[in-house]
C-alpha cells in the first residue's frame, strides 16, 4: 500500500467504506490507530496515569507504520468481502438496491453526506442516500429508518452502512489517553430486505438525553462557534479533539444497556433466555461484562471483539454482527438482540430473528 494509498484510506469515511465494499486492497483493509507490537490496545483498563514515555511509544509505533507504507497494525484490521460476493449471497445485484443509509460520526466533510459519496465509488443508481449521525448508536438507529421504509413498501433493498475514520480525531498526548486508546477506525454494511418468511426485525427501540451531551463530545469545528469556525486559539484548546467523561459514560451505560435490552424483550414477550445472541456496541468490555451480570447472560449469549478493534462507533455492531456470522455463532432461526449506547446520550436495541 503506497503512502498516498494510506492517507486517502485514513481520511476519507465513504472511501473505507468503498474499498472495504469493493475490495481495491486485494488482501486487506487496514486502519491506523494507537496499538503496540502485540497487536492488542495498550493497557485497555489502566486506571493509573500514562507517563509521557507511553504515548511516546504509541506514537512512535503509528509513525513507523504510516511511514513504511504497510499500514498493518493486528490490533485494528479487518477483512471483507467483495461486494459482488456481498451481494450475491443475497441474490442481488448493484441494481437491485433501491436506497442508502450511512451512519457515522466522522463523515468526509460537512457537504454532500458520505452517503452521496459512496454512491458514486459504488456506481449505484440514482438512489436516495441518507446520512444519519447518532453516534454509537448510529447502527440501529439506521436499522430502524430501514425497517420502516422496508415495512411500508416504500423501498426492497437498502444498504445500511456503519463507517468511522476516529483516528484523525484523537488526541496522542497524555491528556487524549481516555479516548486514544480505545477508539479505532472501521466500516461495515449490512442489505436490509423485504421477505415473506418468517424472520427479521421484530422492533427497535431508540431513546436520547441531550443533557449530557458534554460528556462525550467533539466541540470543534462547529457552526455556532462564530466566524471563523476553527482558529487558532480553538486549536490550542484541543476542541478539535474528541473529549470524554469515561465514569459518567460507565454508569449510564450500565444502566441503559439492560433496560433498553429489556425493554425490546418485553415488547416481544419474551426473555434473556430467549436471547441466542446479544450483539452489544463495542465500547468497554467492562460495560458488557457488567450488562452480561445484569441479565444473568451465559458466556455463549454475548458477542465481544472489542479487544481486537476497539470502539468503531457506528461500524462496532455491523462488523461484530459479520464476525459473529462468518464464527459460525448464528444460525437461521436464532434470536439476536443489538444494543448500543453512546454520545448524546442515545441508546438503542433491535431485536430480530435472524
Amino acid at each position: 500500500m503506497t503512502n498516498n494509498k494510506l492517507e486517502k484510506l485514513r481520511h476519507s469515511t465513504a472511501h473505507v467504506m468503498a474499498q472495504a465494499v469493493k475490495r481495491l486492497y486485494p488482501e486487506t483493509l487496514v486502519t491506523i490507530g494507537p496499538a503496540i507490537e502485540n497487536g492488542f490496545y495498550y493497557d485497555f483498563d489502566r486506571e493509573e496515569p500514562f507517563k509521557p514515555e507511553d504515548l511516546q511509544k504509541i506514537e512512535k509505533l503509528m509513525h513507523e507504520k504510516i511511514s513504511s507504507g504497510l499500514a498493518i497494525i493486528p490490533a485494528l484490521l479487518w477483512k471483507f468481502q467483495e461486494h459482488k460476493q456481498a451481494l450475491n449471497s443475497a441474490g442481488l445485484k448493484v441494481s437491485d438496491i433501491d436506497f442508502i443509509i450511512f451512519a457515522t460520526s466522522t463523515p468526509d466533510f460537512y457537504a454532500p453526506g458520505s452517503g452521496c459519496l459512496l454512491q458514486e465509488k459504488m456506481g449505484f443508481n440514482e438512489i436516495g442516500a441518507l446520512d444519519i449521525r447518532v453516534q454509537c448508536s448510529g447502527f440501529i438507529y439506521g436499522l430502524s429508518i430501514a425497517e420502516q421504509y422496508i415495512r411500508t413498501g416504500t423501498f426492497k433493498n437498502i444498504l445500511l452502512i456503519g463507517a468511522e475514520v476516529q483516528s484523525t480525531a484523537m488526541d496522542l498526548t497524555n491528556a487524549g489517553r481516555d479516548t486514544a486508546i480505545i477508539f479505532g477506525d472501521g466500516a461495515g454494511a449490512a442489505i436490509i430486505s423485504a421477505t415473506d418468511e418468517d424472520r427479521g426485525v421484530l422492533s427497535t427501540h431508540m431513546h436520547s438525553e441531550g443533557k449530557y451531551l458534554k460528556e462525550l463530545w467533539l466541540e470543534s469545528p462547529a457552526s455556532n462557534a462564530g466566524y471563523p469556525r476553527i482558529n487558532g486559539e480553538v486549536l490550542d484548546e484541543g476542541k478539535q479533539f474528541l473529549k470524554m467523561n469515561g465514569k459518567e459514560v460507565f454508569r449510564h451505560a450500565v444502566t441503559r444497556f439492560p433496560e433498553v435490552i429489556n425493554e425490546a424483550l418485553e415488547a416481544n414477550n419474551l426473555t434473556s433466555e430467549n436471547i441466542d445472541l446479544l450483539i452489544p456496541h463495542q465500547a468497554n468490555l467492562r460495560i458488557t461484562q457488567m450488562v452480561q451480570k445484569r441479565l444473568s447472560l451465559r458466556n455463549e449469549q454475548v458477542f465481544s471483539n472489542i479487544h481486537k478493534y476497539g470502539n468503531t462507533t457506528a461500524a462496532t455492531i455491523p462488523i461484530a454482527l459479520a464476525e459473529a456470522f462468518n464464527e459460525g455463532k448464528i444460525k437461521d432461526g436464532d434470536l439476536l438482540v443489538l444494543a448500543a449506547f453512546g454520545a448524546g446520550f442515545t441508546w438503542a436495541s433491535a431485536i430480530m430473528k435472524w
